[in-house]
């Protein structure tokens, strides 16, 4: 039996993990994935009403998901249609006949939602978050990170033939030559080469304010000589921009690598499989099994999820918002909102309580940290509305489920655009409210807990105080201490990018965050090892969210400690698929769940105390190597 002083999450999770079943269709179970299955369980059975005309909704958007849904389960029509609904697309980028030809048409390309390799998205500025502007960004690769493509990784040859293996089972559906498919398979690959040699790692993307890279427009459009880019946003804002920021710099510099006529050949041969994969999930229940089958290897999922709940999550995706509104007004009540929000005030006044008692800032750091601080908004529950755009997307039960999703996407492509130059809506939220996450946006300075996530194990009415500040208390000041980790660090009450630090203060943040980098660097997790780096910011959160959620959880007068520590190892509980948890440790900025237990509440003298844990004991930390921010 293990010890709760040696092991402190196998000992409550042990148990669990011993006997706990991944679903066949998944790559991991736990907490987070019970609820989610709990909630995924709920609107396969209340969609099947919808889609046997019983107890229909009457709110006129979830009436067009149902009629959405019902053209995404009608699997007699989808096979009988087979891969017909694709082929005018196909057809199209198929008769491009040259790299002209496709510079001509990438703006419509784009307008459209369909293959157009331009990577550029708006989003607000770093230095200016109240407006959105444009960003140029950089196409994926086929590989889970660009590690994977260093000469010496175990599984790359291993990984790009069993993708090459994958996509020729599945472009046998399509009209394609066996020559046809090895040509196109060759010069994707190709493309994917050059990609990876220039596009930043996830460790590069995860330091936020290295991403900030302000272009002129005209000296950008110096660094793309292969594309009109003058044209082409004329085309899709009516103007040229005055200037773009470049996170991916190593890629714009080598374009002549992606965007010329030497790279025609392997471009277009990208653009004709992204048709592919765009359209495979609406076609036949075949092809839908096969173009899966790649991302199934990586993660060591055994089984696709079945055909009835694809169709449910395909056609929630067009209408999440309008989902988790109707979620919420069935599952969330006023009662948990209320209390919710009674928490998230103690848990910023106690914040604000530890900020003004730190010994480590000065003063003028101190009370900018307190400015951002008191400038957070916490949005619970569920949005107040949906989006506008919502009442503008209709479903035609005479067209095919790919030519409506094609339509629906373009609204949400429209709408995309129409917000550069725009002022930031702070209303949208970035997860409907039956998703079981939460997060924090720098840019915006706010904090979000959809309803989902308010349960048990995370919360609930009839738990101890103490358990819900283990638990849900300990995420909301995870969010909290986002504003405060090292990316949130950099950015200022508004959300723009802001040095409010004096220079001596920051050097000992830094001190400090390396310390947590060090905790975690080359930890084992299913034999992968752990990027300290990498999930830095995650494990800042995690450790300031502990020591606010902890002083929260001392003011009532039913604290006990035990139910604060076992039940915020009760929420990480994870059983993950060997293969999948390797891959996370590669590309995932949150730390295992059995470290973020295990590493991080022998930071806490009252865990020491609370479990008489001592020098003798695997949980046991020296005083002196106890890690305290926030």
């Amino acid at each position: 039996m293990v010890r709760l002083q040696d092991d402190f999450y196998d000992a409550l999770n042990g148990e669990w993990a011993a006997t706990a079943v991944i679903p066949e269709d998944k790559a991991r179970t736990g907490s987070f994935v019970d609820l989610a299955d709990e909630i995924e369980d709920l609107f396969l059975k209340q969609t099947d009403q919808w889609l046997a005309g019983e107890d229909l909704p009457q709110d006129s958007v979830l009436s067009e998901f149902v009629a959405f849904h019902r053209l995404a389960a009608d699997y007699d029509q989808r096979d009988a249609d087979g891969v017909a609904p694709v082929l005018p697309l196909l057809e199209t980028y198929k008769n491009l006949a040259s790299y002209e030809d496709y510079c001509q048409r990438v703006a419509e390309f784009e307008m459209a939602g369909t293959p157009n390799f331009f990577p550029f998205g708006v989003a607000p500025d770093f230095m200016n978050a109240r407006i959105n502007v444009l960003w140029a960004d950089a196409p994926g690769t086929i590989l889970p990170d660009t590690s994977y493509y260093a000469d010496d990784h175990p599984q790359k040859e291993e990984l790009l033939a069993l993708w090459r293996s994958s996509m020729e089972d599945l472009l046998a559906k399509f009209p394609f030559s066996e020559e046809e498919v090895a040509d196109l398979l060759d010069k994707r690959l190709e493309l994917d080469r050059r990609i990876a040699s220039v596009v930043l790692s996830q460790e590069e993307s995860s330091e936020y304010a290295k991403l900030y890279h302000p272009y002129q427009w005209e000296d950008f459009k110096k660094l793309v000589p292969g594309l009109p880019l003058g044209a082409i946003f004329q085309d899709i804002l009516g103007q040229e921009p005055d200037q773009v920021i470049v996170p991916e710099e190593r890629f714009w510099q080598a374009s002549e690598l992606f965007y010329s006529e030497e790279a025609w050949p392997y471009l277009k041969a990208t653009l004709i499989l992204g048709v592919i994969d765009q359209a495979d999930a609406y076609l036949t229940d075949e092809i839908r099994v096969l173009s899966g089958a790649y991302s199934r290897a990586l993660s060591g999922t055994p089984l696709p999820m079945n055909a009835k709940k694809a169709a449910y999550y395909l056609a929630q995706g067009p209408f999440s918002q309008a989902l988790g509104l109707w979620y919420a007004e069935h599952y969330f009540s006023p009662e948990a909102k209320a209390d919710v929000e009674a928490k998230i005030e103690r848990m910023i006044a106690v914040y604000k309580n530890r900020l003004e008692s730190n010994d480590w800032l000065s003063p003028e750091t101190r009370d900018k940290a307190i400015v951002k601080l008191n400038s957070i908004r916490p949005y619970i529950g569920y949005p107040e509305e949906l989006p506008a755009r919502y009442y503008q997307k209709k479903v035609d039960p005479a067209l095919s489920l790919f030519e409506n999703a094609q339509a629906l996407g373009r609204l949400e492509i429209a709408h995309a655009w129409s917000k550069w130059n725009q002022e930031v809506d702070d209303k949208e939220w970035g997860m409907p409210a039956h998703m079981v996450n939460a997060y924090y946006n720098p840019q915006k300075n706010l904090i979000v807990f959809p309803a989902a996530i308010l349960q048990a194990p995370f919360y609930s009415l009839e738990a101890s105080s103490s358990a819900n500040y283990g638990g849900i208390g300990a995420v909301i000041a995870h969010e909290i201490s986002h504003a405060f980790d090292t990316n949130g660090a950099s950015f200022d009450e508004n959300g723009s990018l802001n040095n409010w630090w004096t220079q001596a203060d920051y050097d000992s943040f830094q001190e400090k965050t390396q310390k947590v980098v060090d905790l975690f660097e080359g930890q084992d997790s299913y034999g992968a090892k752990v990027n300290g780096k990498l999930t830095v910011s995650e494990n800042v959160a995690d450790l300031g969210g502990l020591s606010a959620a902890l002083e929260a959880a001392k003011q009532d007068p039913d604290y006990s400690a035990t139910a604060f520590f076992e039940n915020h190892a009760l929420i990480w509980r994870m059983k993950g698929r060997e293969e999948f948890m390797q891959m996370m440790a590669a590309v995932d900025v949150h730390a295992p769940a059995k470290l973020r237990v295990n590493l991080q509440l022998p930071n806490f003298e009252e865990f020491h105390q609370t479990f008489q844990v001592t020098e003798a004991d695997g949980m046991w930390r020296q005083p002196e190597d106890r890690i305290e921010i926030w």
